[in-house]
């Protein structure tokens, strides 16, 4: 079964389709209609609710919980187990509104209403973290939220206005209460008919055998799309949440080891600590309610050759570790993409996590995306480099791509042919120039035409190679922080 707290109110489930996603159950099944649907791809926040659960990483926290908001359009079912699912009905205290909800009433921010339960909860999630945030911050907490009728900012002044004097809430006050409860759920058993959730190698590796066509999953933000845009359905499903070793994040001596079903909330301030480069990519990487269930095993596993860490792991050396429950194994992230969305996981593996060595600090790495919409989404070209110079002289040169071929690649050519060479010449630039000229054979599509992706693939080196040789012409990057946990959100 799987147990949480719909609101205030323990709720089990038994029996249900394995693709029902969180906004079909709860307008459906439970008649909670304040959750809107908009796009159902997790792009418009429509139907942004947000989720509770205990902070167990943290031993000065205990009993402390964590909010965050997610796309219910794309969340299946297993995302609740343990969890308190909160709901724009919920949120008012008898007859009084919640602060969030009467800011936006008194800042007029909100016109037509179809979207306000959204842009509610979003703002929900934002209020109970500790900080107070700038507003980079609530941009950043706002960024899965369209309104369809009007500016943006009365509501960006209503989320500033109450998350800069917040008040202690009937959340904060049933905080323990509600840990205590989130805790007794947590030790039963998981699982439905249709919807597996294993909690061990063993118990996945048992799932996978008995229903080999089982899709296997994490955050479901790419397999529920399916089902909302495609309109699939799926009889047995197998989710990752529950799977420990899936979801652990260790800083080892010489890398970082990232569990495979950890969304990019809960990985963000870790990886930039050891990867500050790939911030803008991070933030551009989706809307915070997508980041907030998005895992990097996912963004892997799909073997999607426009998707968005694919290239970083290429450029960094990354090493994918696999299990099938009797065996584990290393595959390097250069071996580890085959074909168009086939990659080395045999029928009975999984990944299990993701090594990424660390760089020398000396290292010069650096993540551009070109997509058509700056924010949130799909990436048109991506380019990852990883330059090692040595007295002057290039060392190694690591790269990674997307969106330019059938598969994310790395161009093994550049490493070969200007190892040695002096990196500030312009003999240098225009031999790596030329190798990425005639590297790829890119397809015309919607996103760009094939003659657009190898201009922009040799104009990224042309930016990369001025960007860490002439200081005097270096060109602007703006770097974005990434409030990535409840003790992460700057101070105004």
């Amino acid at each position: 079964m799987i147990s949480f707290l719909l609101n205030d109110e323990i709720t089990t489930i038994d029996q249900a389709r394995a693709d029902m996603t969180l906004l079909e159950y709860l307008r459906e099944q439970k008649k909670l209609t304040g959750t809107k649907e908009g796009c159902a791809s997790g792009d418009c926040g429509a139907c942004t609710v947000v989720l509770a659960e205990v902070n167990h990483r943290d031993i000065t926290a205990l009993n402390k919980l964590e909010y965050r908001a997610i796309n219910s359009c794309v969340t299946f079912l297993s995302a609740l187990h343990g969890k308190q699912l909160i709901t724009v009905e919920h949120l008012p205290d008898a007859k009084v509104l919640h602060p969030v909800q009467q800011s936006l009433v008194e800042h007029h921010g909100s016109q037509c209403g179809f979207c306000t339960p959204g842009f509610i909860m979003s703002m929900f999630a934002l209020y109970q973290q500790t900080a107070q945030p700038d507003r980079e911050s609530v941009i950043q907490a706002l960024s899965g939220n369209l309104c369809r009728c009007t500016g943006y900012r009365p509501i960006i002044d209503a989320t500033l206005s109450v998350c800069q004097n917040k008040q202690a809430d009937k959340f904060k006050q049933a905080e323990t209460q509600t840990a205590k409860r989130l805790n007794e759920i947590n030790n039963k058993v998981i699982s439905t008919d249709n919807l597996l959730v294993p909690t061990s190698r063993q118990e996945l590796a048992a799932a996978k055998a008995k229903y080999p066509q089982a899709n296997v999953f994490a955050g479901s933000t790419d397999l529920a799309l399916q089902v909302t845009q495609q309109l699939k359905s799926f009889e047995k499903l197998i989710a990752l949440s529950a799977m420990p070793d899936l979801n652990q994040l260790v800083e080892q001596e010489h890398g970082l080891l990232i569990g495979a079903a950890l969304p990019f909330g809960k990985i963000e301030s870790t990886l930039l600590k050891h990867f500050p480069a790939l911030s803008e990519l991070l933030w551009r990487f989706a809307a915070t309610p997508i980041r907030n269930q998005a895992s990097l095993g996912g963004n892997v596993a799909n073997g999607s050759p426009i998707g968005d860490m694919p290239p970083v792991l290429l450029a960094l050396n990354a090493v994918i570790h696999v299990d099938n429950g009797a065996q584990k194994r290393t595959i390097a992230a250069n071996n580890f993409f085959l074909d168009y969305r086939k990659t080395a996981l045999e029928a009975a593996e999984w990944i299990e996590a993701i090594f990424i060595p660390y760089t020398h600090h000396t290292n010069l790495v650096r993540a551009y995306k070109v997509s058509k919409r700056y924010e949130d989404d799909i990436s048109a070209v991506c380019a990852v480099f990883n330059l090692q110079v040595t007295n002057g002289k290039v060392h190694n040169i690591y790269s990674g791509f997307g969106g330019v071929a059938a598969i994310p690649a790395t161009v093994l050519e550049l490493n070969t042919q200007l190892k040695g060479k002096t990196w500030s010449s312009s003999e240098t630039f225009n031999i790596g120039k030329n190798i990425l000229k005639q590297a790829f054979t890119p397809l015309d599509d919607v996103r760009a035409s094939k003659i657009y992706r190898i201009n922009m693939l040799t104009n990224l080196w042309k930016r990369f190679w001025l960007e860490t040789n002439q200081s005097s012409q270096k060109i602007a990057t703006r770097v974005v922080h990434i409030p990535a946990s409840t003790e992460e959100i700057p101070h105004a």
